[in-house]
């Protein structure tokens, strides 16, 4: 399986990359990694850097055959605790759409598109036992929540979300546009609601996300 893993930033790219490193070190492989790369923050920029990455490999004759959205996020109390890790079992884009007098309407609801893709459900739940993860949705939003409110109305919409990140929807998106499947994988860093930057544990997320992708490497090798 020749697979492409887009993060944010580059210090979730490094992260990710350090994780598989210890399952694939470089000459020493029988078959190359996964390929790591950051697409920048937010959906759009994710949506784009991917399909560029998906149209180049297609032209070069070594299309992916999966791509994973990855890096930290916010987590849902109780579903997903600092330090843990969530393994989308949808992408949901939770902000695209309208509000109105009577509350949310997501763009499906309008009639315009879609505001939810479906990871491989075996594929998902296989990530998750490896990894210890939750298998829950995760929440694309292009603005970050930043209060109680605002938390408990992503969580009234979608009950069983356990993260929040920006980018996943859009990386789904362009997998979809090139027919690859997708998965999203998030390590927490602070608890979905006030904004509250003394509590983020980014350090211990990003320790989280290495570990995740060492314990990820033999889905990559078994599918190969």
């Amino acid at each position: 399986m020749r697979v492409l893993v887009v993060t944010a930033v580059a210090a979730e790219s490094e992260s990710v990359a350090a994780g598989l490193t210890a399952r694939f070190p470089a000459g020493r492989s029988a078959r190359p990694g996964p390929t790591v790369m950051a697409g920048g923050v937010g959906p759009a920029a994710a949506a784009a850097a991917t399909a560029a990455a998906l149209a180049l490999a297609s032209a070069g004759g070594t299309p992916y055959d999966l791509v994973v959205s990855a890096g930290i996020g916010g987590g849902f109390p109780p579903h997903a605790p600092i330090g843990s890790l969530v393994v989308a079992d949808a992408i949901v884009a939770a902000d695209l759409g309208a509000e109105t007098a009577e509350g949310f309407l997501s763009v499906d609801e309008l009639g315009f598109g879609r505001t939810a893709h479906l990871p491989p459900a075996a594929l998902a739940a296989r990530a998750a036992g490896l990894t210890g993860a939750r298998c829950a949705p995760v929440l694309t939003v292009s603005t970050v929540t930043g209060t109680a409110a605002r938390a408990a109305e992503l969580s009234g919409r979608h009950p069983r979300a356990a993260a929040e990140a920006m980018e996943g929807f859009g990386v789904a998106e362009a997998a979809a546009a090139h027919g690859v499947a997708v998965l999203e994988i998030r390590a927490i860093s602070n608890a979905v609601g006030p904004r509250d930057r003394a509590a983020w544990r980014i350090g211990a997320a990003l320790a989280a996300l290495r570990t995740g992708f060492e314990q990820l490497s033999p889905l990559f090798e078994e599918s190969s």
